[in-house]
C-alpha cells in the first residue's frame, strides 16, 4: 500500500515551486504557492461544474444543486488566499515582478474554462492567444462549443414542462418557480450563488491588484486594475438577477 506522501505524490508536487528571482525576493515562493493552489482548486471547480451541467442536461435537479453548493464553498475558500497575498508588501512584489515577463493570472486556461462552462460570452474565452499551449487552445475550443451550466438549467426547465424558447416564456417560468420555492428554485439559487461567488472572487482579485501595483499596467500588457474593473459587473445568469426586480 502506498504511504501518505506516495499517494499524494508529494515529492513531485513539492518540487514544482521554483522561484526565479533569487534569495532577496523571499515572497516569490508565497506568490507561486498561492497561484498553484488556485490552479488546483480551479481543477476541482471544473470537475464539479461539469458534472452539475451534465446532470442538468438529463433533467436531474438534486445532485446538480449539491455540486454547485460544493463549488461555491470552494470559491469562498479561495477568497481567503487573497488575504495571504495581501501580507506581501508592494515593494517586495517588485523584487520579483520582472521574472513574470508577460505572464498574469488572466492567462489561466482553467480560469477561462470555468467562465465558459458557467456561461460567459464566447468571445471572452477565444483561445487564439499566444500564451496558451496547443493543448490549452484545444480545451478552450471544446469548452466554447459545448453546453453551459445555463443550457443545463434550461434543459431542466424544459423537462419539467416549462416553455423556455423566448425571454417572456422564461420569466413566466422563473416567476412560477419562485412562487413555489421548491427544488427548481433552489437550483436557480445555487446558480446565482455560484455567479455571486465568482463575482466576489473577481472583485477581491481587483483589490489585491490595486494594493500591489496601483494604476500600473498589468504584466500581460493589460491596463491592470482598470482591465479587471471593467469585467467586475459581468454576470453569467443575468436573467436570474433581473428576476429580483420583477418579483
Amino acid at each position: 500500500m502506498p504511504g501518505y506522501g506516495d499517494y499524494l505524490e508529494l515529492p513531485a508536487l513539492l518540487a514544482l515551486q521554483r522561484p526565479l528571482a533569487g534569495p532577496r525576493a523571499r515572497d516569490e515562493l508565497l506568490f507561486v504557492v498561492v497561484h498553484q493552489a488556485f490552479e488546483l482548486w480551479f481543477k476541482q471547480l471544473l470537475f464539479e461544474l461539469e458534472d452539475a451541467r451534465d446532470l442538468m442536461l438529463t433533467g436531474e435537479v438534486h445532485l446538480p444543486r449539491r455540486r454547485l453548493e460544493r463549488a461555491v464553498a470552494v470559491q469562498r475558500m479561495l477568497l481567503g488566499q487573497f488575504d495571504v497575498l495581501d501580507t506581501m508588501a508592494p515593494q517586495d512584489f517588485q523584487l520579483f515582478r520582472g521574472v513574470l515577463g508577460t505572464g498574469n493570472g488572466g492567462q489561466s486556461a482553467q480560469f477561462r474554462e470555468i467562465a465558459l462552462l458557467s456561461g460567459a460570452a464566447r468571445e471572452e474565452g477565444t483561445p487564439d492567444r499566444p500564451w496558451y499551449s496547443a493543448a490549452e487552445q484545444a480545451r478552450l475550443r471544446r469548452r466554447a462549443a459545448e453546453p453551459t451550466l445555463w443550457d443545463g438549467y434550461l434543459a431542466v426547465l424544459e423537462k419539467a414542462g416549462f416553455a423556455v424558447a423566448t425571454e417572456d416564456e422564461r420569466f413566466e417560468a422563473y416567476t412560477r418557480i419562485a412562487e413555489a420555492q421548491e427544488s427548481l428554485w433552489e437550483l436557480a439559487e445555487a446558480l446565482v450563488a455560484h455567479d455571486q461567488a465568482w463575482a466576489a472572487w473577481q472583485g477581491r482579485h481587483l483589490l489585491t491588484v490595486q494594493r500591489q501595483i496601483g494604476r500600473r499596467r498589468g504584466t500581460g500588457g493589460t491596463t491592470g486594475a482598470a482591465h479587471l474593473s471593467g469585467r467586475r459587473d459581468v454576470r453569467f445568469y443575468p436573467e436570474l438577477w433581473e428576476l429580483r426586480a420583477r418579483l
